[in-house]
């Protein structure tokens, strides 16, 4: 009966993502026809539809609208540009410097607004001109700021860890926090070691030196930006609050800084910006609701159970089978958009994760990294599109280029999998886990 199930629900699920049916609809519907094996149909309306409700049912949820709006709210305050400059005077000396700003800035960006798109965007957006007014081939540009736009999401606060903590089974989203920094640091750094080689073999141009004034300006300019994870971090750290209260302080916070400090944000623009925020909400929302029915209706039919004895089966191996997991997690990340994934696959690999030792903390890091390389590759891969739209290319322009940057983040999710101090050294240093 399980395989049934199971056929049903993942057939019927790309049978229509790949008709164009929105990925919230089509879970929903894939877990509606694949209950009906197990209940009459009636009964299994219900309990769907009392399992959406239920699912929705959480005080951490609050964080998500929350730094959803503080992301918004960056992304309109000008603090791109500020990061920027931060960046120049730190990396502004390496070989092919401006590529290593634009990852710079990328994952300070991204980890104040914990939005990938919002970084490719913002960051990719304002570095485009500048890299090309230096004499740096677009495509090698581009593909710098899509690799690393996505350390953003590792790098807290990251609302994808926050459900992937309450998929889990409510783990504590401050420890997934503090493991998500090395990580994410690890990433970009991988980048900017490929950034730097291929600048150096090609001789692009190196900036000039900044003088002091500089640097102290750009300092001065960017450290209320940066406080802003060290009053949320700081805050969840220090026991003040917990991450959903930390959530709320970061939006009052970046509203003070975006409209009274930097000025970037006029009153007459707060209506969009909250409208924008509550449309994200609702889309991030819809597929958590959904996604925990087709979860309920996964468990109910022992499929979970069904692949961990069949990966099992293949070999005992912990290496070999992690291995099999990031495969198929690499493949699931370049067909499907990361909240759906993360929603879907918890429960079916993190009990094989666990089964085979592995820390569940540690293994929602290497998931989130799998599903970020995701986003940076064809068909659904939104930073890939945002990274050609903001630098004026097509996909297939950018493919190429791209390669060896990608190379270098899968040689780091091997890091990060089989290195578990790599994600669990800073939870227990600061005694979260």
């Amino acid at each position: 009966m399980e395989w049934l199930t199971a056929l049903i629900m993942f057939g019927s699920f790309f049978i229509l993502v790949f008709s164009g049916v929105p990925i919230s609809f089509s879970i929903g519907l894939a877990s509606l026809l694949s209950c009906f094996t197990l209940l009459p149909p009636q009964v299994a309306l219900a309990i769907l539809g009392q399992k959406v409700a239920t699912g929705l049912d959480s005080f951490s949820l609050l964080a998500i609208p929350f730094f959803i709006l503080a992301g918004i709210l960056m992304n309109n305050g000008g603090i791109a540009q500020r990061l920027i400059n931060f960046s120049q005077v730190i990396v502004g000396r390496m070989p092919g410097s401006l590529g290593h700003v634009n990852v710079m800035a990328n994952m300070m960006f991204g980890s104040i607004s914990g939005s990938a798109v919002a970084a490719c965007a913002a960051v990719g957006g304002t570095m485009a001109p500048m890299q090309k007014k230096a004499g740096y081939p677009a495509p090698y540009s581009a593909a710098i700021n899509v690799t690393s736009c996505i350390t953003g999401l590792l790098i807290p606060p990251s609302n994808v860890l926050i459900v992937y903590a309450l998929t889990a089974g409510g783990l504590s989203v401050a420890a997934l926090f503090m493991a998500g920094y090395i990580p994410g640091i690890l990433m970009g750094l991988s980048v900017m070691i490929v950034g730097a080689v291929i600048a150096k073999r090609r001789n692009y141009p190196i900036a000039a030196r900044p003088t002091f004034k500089q640097v102290i300006k750009a300092f001065l300019d960017a450290v209320p930006s940066m406080l802003l994870v060290v009053v949320v971090m700081g805050g969840i750290l220090a026991g003040i609050c917990t991450a959903t209260e930390a959530s709320a302080i970061a939006v009052v916070y970046t509203f003070i800084l975006s409209v009274f400090v930097y000025r970037e944000i006029k009153p007459k623009q707060l209506p969009k910006i909250i409208l924008e925020s509550v449309v994200m909400t609702s889309i991030v929302l819809m597929l958590i609701g959904v996604s925990v029915g087709m979860s309920w209706v996964m468990t109910d039919a022992e499929i979970p159970n069904t692949i961990a004895e069949g990966l099992l089966s293949v070999s005992s191996n912990p290496i070999i089978i992690l291995l099999m997991i990031n495969i198929i997690l690499l493949v699931v990340g370049v067909f499907m958009d990361m909240t759906p994934a993360v929603l879907i696959f918890t429960p079916i690999f993190l009990p094989i994760a666990t089964r085979i030792g592995m820390d569940p903390v540690h293994f929602g890091i290497m998931m989130v990294v799998n599903l970020c390389i995701g986003l940076c590759t064809p068909p659904v891969g939104s930073a890939l599109f945002v990274g050609c739209s903001v630098a004026n290319l097509k996909i297939q322009n950018l493919i190429k280029p791209m390669l060896p940057f990608f190379a270098a983040l899968v040689v780091s999710l091997l890091l990060i999998t089989y290195i578990p101090q790599l994600s669990l050294f800073l939870p227990k240093l600061f005694g979260l886990y």
